[in-house]
C-alpha cells in the first residue's frame, strides 16, 4: 500500500498530571518542557503540519507564539482516563477544518512531556511507515534488568512465583543471557489517518488505533526521556543542558 507524503504532527499535552501536574509546562533546561517537542517536530523535514492538542492555556499560547496549530481540547478528552486516539482524533478531525488531510496521511503522536529525543527519531518513524506502507509505526526502548523474565507474583505471606510458567526468572542468571525485550518508550508513533478513524469502532481495544501491521523502531536506554514524575523532571533537565554546555 503506497503511503501519502502528508504527514501531519499531533503534540498532546493536556494540562493535568497524577505524577507530576503541569509536566508539559515545567521548566527544562531553561524553556516549557513541551518547546522541546515542538522543535523536534519542526527539524523533521518529512512532517508538513504541526499543532498542538491541549486543554492548558499556558500550553495553547506556547503553541500560538511558535507559530504552529492550536487544537482546543475538551475537558473529557483531558481526564487521567481518556484515551490516546480519541484526542488524537478530535485534534485531527480539527485540523481537516482548515485544510483536508488525506485519508491515508501519516498522523505523527508525540508527547509533550517528551522533551529528550534521539534528533532522527521522528524522521526514521516516517521512512519506515512510508516504505513499509504498514499501519502504524512506534518507538521501543530495549529493557534491561527489568526484563520480563526477571518478573515475580509476591504474595502476602512473602511467597514467591514465577510470573508465568513454572521456572522462577526464567531459569536466566546472567543479565547478558536475557532474550532481547521491548517497552514502548513514548518517543513517537506514527499512524495512518484511516486506521486512527476506523478504531472508533472497537472502543473494547485501545490499541485498535495501530492497525494490524504495527512496526516498531528501536531506541537505546535513555534516548528517549518521558516525564512522569519530578525525578524524570530532573534527569531530563540534566541531560539537556549538559547537551546546551556542549554545544
Amino acid at each position: 500500500m503506497a503511503s501519502s507524503t502528508h504527514a501531519i504532527a499531533v503534540i498532546l499535552a493536556r494540562a493535568g498530571s497524577q505524577g507530576l501536574p503541569g509536566k508539559n509546562r515545567a521548566p527544562v533546561a531553561g524553556r516549557p518542557c513541551v518547546a522541546w517537542t515542538i522543535d523536534h517536530a519542526r527539524t523533521c523535514s518529512g512532517i508538513t503540519r504541526i499543532g498542538v492538542s491541549t486543554d492548558d492555556k499556558e500550553v495553547a499560547r506556547l503553541a500560538i507564539d511558535a507559530g504552529i496549530e492550536h487544537w482546543p481540547r475538551e475537558p473529557e478528552l483531558a481526564t487521567a482516563t481518556a484515551r490516546v486516539d480519541d484526542a488524537a482524533r478530535a485534534a485531527v478531525a480539527q485540523a481537516d477544518q482548515h485544510a483536508a488531510i488525506p485519508h491515508d496521511a501519516a498522523v505523527v503522536l508525540l508527547y509533550g512531556n517528551v522533551p529528550v529525543r534521539p534528533t532522527d527519531l521522528l524522521a526514521r518513524a516516517i521512512e519506515l511507515f512510508r516504505d513499509s506502507g504498514c499501519d502504524s509505526v512506534q518507538s521501543y526502548s530495549e529493557v534491561g534488568k527489568h526484563h520480563p523474565m526477571w518478573t515475580a507474583r509476591l504474595s502476602g505471606d512473602g511467597t514467591v512465583q514465577p510470573w508465568e510458567g513454572d521456572t522462577l526468572f526464567g531459569g536466566v542468571y546472567r543479565r547478558q543471557e536475557l532474550p532481547p525485550a521491548y517497552v514502548p518508550d513514548g518517543g513517537v508513533i506514527v499512524v495512518r489517518r484511516s486506521c486512527l478513524d476506523a478504531a472508533v469502532e472497537r472502543p473494547d481495544n485501545p490499541h485498535a488505533f495501530l492497525g494490524r501491521d504495527h512496526r516498531g523502531i528501536a531506541t537505546k536506554p535513555g534516548d528517549v526521556i518521558d516525564i512522569d514524575d519530578a525525578i524524570d523532571l530532573a534527569v531530563a533537565d540534566a541531560v539537556l543542558r549538559h547537551r546546551q554546555s556542549n554545544g
